[in-house]
């Protein structure tokens, strides 16, 4: 239940004390994010505490993560010359504070660690918009009308991602997730031509590695079966659609993960239980994390997800 952290009062301290890129670039600080929902809610494994822009400023992008906005972009990419200004990543060069985090987690955790990055589509979003965006029209402007800046951008990115995620295998995640948050705003042609050749370099890049490769989009429901045939080996889910008409979409050699709506977790138990019930029906035996279908709502109660926890560990047992 990615970002659980967000409905934990400890979370809420760290949070006080310290900027959101300050617990990203401190390993102790990162560890100690990870660890909390798994403590608290005994998950069966964690996903490491970062930001999938983290990345980004070690390609030399001025960045800051503004409380109750997200990521802000100082100078947003205009040209093509400002897409050769990205420096490709080096990660022990630029982000050795992830990696250690990771290898202290490692250590520590009884359970698998998840290692993430964002996909080169949402992460072009924001370099090109300086921010969210709910229409991406600057995006897909230049992605429609300049193609080979468009291209270039996302070899630079997809490039950087891979060496990224090999890295945090490298440090010893045991599985890793890709982000592509924003997909959603394309169509399915749209993502087959401006979007999939990345991403497909990406999964096919870390192929050799041996671990399970998980790709996740929000509003995706149309593009599910091409996100699972770029290379993932699971494809998560959103709350939009059934996990039934996920699998037929996505087709039967892939695992699923979801695809619990996060607003149920703040209804009565009866509730959650029936929906979350619902959800293990459709989805247990063919393959099938359970999961929210997006990150957890700040307001939700941490015994209610323990609870829920629960529910699923006796639905598997």
């Amino acid at each position: 239940m990615r970002q659980a952290g967000r409905s934990l009062p400890e979370y809420r301290a760290l949070r006080e004390k310290y900027s959101m890129l300050e617990m990203c670039t401190t390993p102790e600080l990162a560890v100690q994010a990870t660890m909390q929902p798994v403590d608290r809610l005994g998950v069966d494994a964690a996903i490491l505490f970062s930001d999938i822009v983290v990345p980004l400023l070690a390609m030399g992008v001025d960045l800051d993560i503004t409380p109750g906005i997200g990521p802000v972009i100082a100078d947003p990419i205009r040209t093509v010359d400002m897409v050769d200004a990205l420096q490709p990543l080096d990660p022990d060069a630029g982000v050795p504070f992830v990696l250690d985090a990771i290898r202290i987690l490692v250590g520590e955790l009884q359970v698998p660690l998840i290692g993430f990055a964002g996909a080169p589509f949402t992460l072009a979003s924001y370099l090109i918009e300086g921010g969210p965006s709910r229409t991406f029209a600057r995006t897909k402007s230049l992605m429609f009308g300049e193609p080979e800046t468009w291209n270039k951008l996302m070899d630079r990115l997809s490039e950087s991602i891979l060496a990224y995620l090999r890295a945090q295998v490298g440090a010893g995640a045991q599985a890793i997730q890709v982000f592509d948050s924003w997909v959603g705003a394309l169509a399915p042609a749209e993502y087959l031509t401006y979007v999939a050749p990345s991403v497909e370099r990406i999964f096919s890049g870390l192929e050799d590695l041996a671990v399970p490769r998980i790709h996740f989009g929000v509003g995706t429901g149309e593009l599910l079966g091409l996100m699972g045939s770029v290379g993932a080996d699971v494809v998560g889910v959103d709350w939009r659609i059934p996990l039934t008409v996920a699998r037929e979409r996505v087709g039967a050699n892939y695992a699923l993960q979801g695809n619990l709506d996060p607003a149920i977790c703040l209804a009565p138990w009866h509730v959650i239980e029936e929906h979350a019930s619902e959800v293990l029906r459709e989805g247990g035996g063919r393959g099938h994390i359970f999961n929210l279908g997006h990150g957890v709502l700040p307001e939700t109660d941490p015994d209610v997800l323990a609870r829920l926890v629960a529910l699923v560990h006796e639905f598997r047992s």
